[in-house]
């Protein structure tokens, strides 16, 4: 008899009230991502995302750290350092632009979970990025879990709720977590990072005269700095917040804490940058020409797509107008924006608020150095992945920062609401729901009807692409303007078109490997008339697929001659013979561009028709 009324009051005082609610949380998260993914999910869209798909793919199955996204800057780069031998005609091509902790964790994905890469029957989601997306957005409640445990710690369990409330609410972290790209990621390691940072000042301020722990939290620091590097080559950038502040907060052992924590960080790195260096002069490989990007003489994408870059022609001048006018663009449109919408201001805000302990007050001047330096490295480092996609791509750093900042956010509105000094506690409750729901607003209105329709077409319709690529055997080279979506859906070694097509498609096709053939989507063919196709010095890719078109004439001498006109006038399939006969009357159909219902099919796109069809040209 004593048990049961010891179980009773278990369920009605003790733990079980906390039980339940713990669970009703769990339920209403898990109802919210299914609910999000049933409606909102899309195929992937950016190219970074299908290139690490594609590198993990390749690990499975046995072929290294190698790439099938082929840049004409890499080519160079690597036959200047290791010669001809190494050439994508006679070796597997490495990848030198990716970190490795992100595509390595795709493969263990792949390799642990049935991936199906072949599509069949009628097409409308890409079956590994459902996985990819969902496998991210379990990282996602980790660093929620990890934020909101945090803010409990340090303000209260009030700040804790909001801080859960925030993250879970915000559209651009949940449209991050289905993105495919290593944001999660990057977001565990730095959410990893505040809470090791916080150790170490426990172990500084309150260890004693021995300092318990200070160097195992100092090495522990290191390694996460070292992993987050290891992940996004900018995120090497916490070094600079994390020695600047063991230099300024600590009075003794400074010089050894740093030097703990800079070797630790080192030792996690070298070997990737040493086997970058091995392959192609480069520590960083093609990520470090990053900064080179958008420059007077390389702008938007062509130095990736350049076959024998002149470095010498970007300088200091370059490095400087890209820092201030891309400063200008953060501090005005992004920055504002932090978190996804116009709150992003009021939790800024709440950084400047006075703490009475000294780990908040150090906490977030750490916090804002950590701004500042992303910032910078932000800047620096916007190439033309930044113009495909506003706001989610892999180089929006300032996104990373949201969740500390989240906390902070939610301890000025719990400080405000303490002020206002309300007469009842049901008042408190309405204005934090209030607040609440217009912080919602953007995935509120974002679930409201009609549906998205997965497919990112144009340019993406993964059934065309790996149509188009499966034409090809296993050792035949493809070019495309979208090279990371044919290696994705495709599993085919793809040349980005080069910048000078006269010149160095011809360089590529007689020197390196034979060229079998040439696909075209609206990324090269959808541009601006006059400004671009006929004034344009780098759209000349553009002017090839109007002057085919419009009067069926290619280049004098260029070897592929067969033109599909399935695709056409949307995209341009041209090969070296006709393939696509092999394919008898099996059409790879057409991509769904409206919303659909549950029990209803999107009309086919309607085909616009050319005043005669385009034969192979001989």
């Amino acid at each position: 008899m004593p048990h049961i009324q010891e179980l009773i009051y278990e369920l009605e005082v003790g733990r079980g009230p906390r039980i339940v609610r713990a669970l009703a949380t769990v339920l209403a998260v898990l109802a919210l991502a299914w609910w999000y993914d049933t409606r909102e999910f899309k195929n992937f869209y950016a190219p970074e995302a299908m290139e690490a798909a594609q590198l993990a793919r390749n690990i499975v199955a046995g072929r290294g750290y190698t790439t099938e996204v082929i840049r004409p800057l890499s080519i160079h780069l690597v036959v200047q350092k290791q010669g001809l031998e190494a050439d994508i005609g006679s070796a597997p091509h490495p990848d030198l632009i990716n970190p490795p902790v992100y595509p390595l964790f795709l493969a263990g994905l792949m390799k642990a979970l049935p991936f199906k890469y072949q599509i069949e029957g009628p097409f409308l989601r890409y079956q590994p990025e459902v996985i990819i997306a969902v496998a991210n957005q379990v990282l996602f409640l980790i660093v929620i879990g990890l934020m909101a445990s945090l803010a409990s710690r340090l303000f209260s369990i009030e700040v804790g709720v909001l801080t859960l409330a925030f993250l879970l609410l915000s559209d651009t972290l949940w449209r991050f977590s289905t993105s495919g790209l290593s944001t999660m990621m990057v977001m565990l390691w730095l959410a990893l990072w505040v809470r090791a940072l916080l150790r170490l000042d426990t172990a500084f301020f309150e260890g004693g005269r021995e300092k318990r722990g200070l160097y195992r939290w100092a090495a522990v620091c290191g390694l996460l700095i070292g992993l987050a590097g290891l992940t996004r080559y900018s995120m090497l950038g916490l070094l600079v917040p994390t020695v600047a502040y063991v230099l300024i907060f600590f009075n003794q052992r400074r010089f050894k804490v740093n030097l703990v924590v800079v070797l630790v960080a080192a030792a996690v790195v070298a070997p990737w940058l040493v086997r970058n260096y091995q392959l192609c002069g480069h520590p960083f490989g093609l990520a470090g020409f990053a900064i080179d990007q958008g420059s007077i003489a390389y702008p938007h994408d062509t130095l990736e797509r350049t076959l024998e870059p002149e470095m010498q022609l970007v300088g200091l001048n370059d490095y400087g107008r890209k820092l201030v006018l891309n400063l200008y663009d953060i501090l005005t449109h992004e920055l504002p924006r932090l978190g996804g919408n116009w709150l992003g201001g009021f939790f800024l805000a709440g950084l400047l608020l006075r703490f009475r302990s000294g780990m908040l007050s150090r906490l977030r001047y750490v916090l804002l150095l950590t701004l500042v330096t992303l910032a910078v490295f932000q800047a620096l480092g916007r190439t033309h992945l930044s113009e495909r996609i506003p706001d989610i791509h892999s180089e929006n750093l300032l996104i990373l920062l949201a969740p500390p900042f989240f906390i902070y956010g939610a301890a000025f509105f719990s400080t405000l609401l303490d002020q206002m000094r309300l007469p009842i506690i049901e008042l408190r409750h309405f204005i934090t729901t209030v607040f609440l729901g217009v912080s919602a607003l953007p995935i509120i209105l974002t679930f409201l009807p009609p549906p998205n329709v997965p497919i990112n077409y144009p340019p993406y319709y993964p059934v065309w692409i790996q149509t188009n690529a499966r034409l090809l055997r296993q050792d035949e080279l493809m070019m495309s303007d979208m090279p990371w979506a044919v290696a994705w859906y495709g599993d085919r070694q793809c040349v980005w078109i080069p910048r000078n097509p006269r010149e160095a498609f011809f360089e590529i096709h007689d020197r390196h490997k034979r060229v079998s053939a040439l696909y075209l989507t609206q990324l090269t063919t959808d541009v601006k008339f006059l400004s671009q196709m006929i004034q344009g010095r780098d759209y000349d890719w553009a002017r090839f697929a109007a002057q085919l078109l419009l009067r069926q004439e290619l280049p004098d001498g260029f070897p592929l001659k067969d033109v599909w006109s399935y695709y056409l006038p949307d995209q341009l399939f041209l090969a070296d013979r006709p393939r696509w006969r092999a394919l008898g009357s099996r059409e790879p159909g057409r991509p769904e561009t409206q919303p659909t219902g549950p029990a209803t099919t999107a009309p086919a796109a309607p085909q616009p028709t050319l005043p005669e069809p385009i034969q192979p040209l001989r």
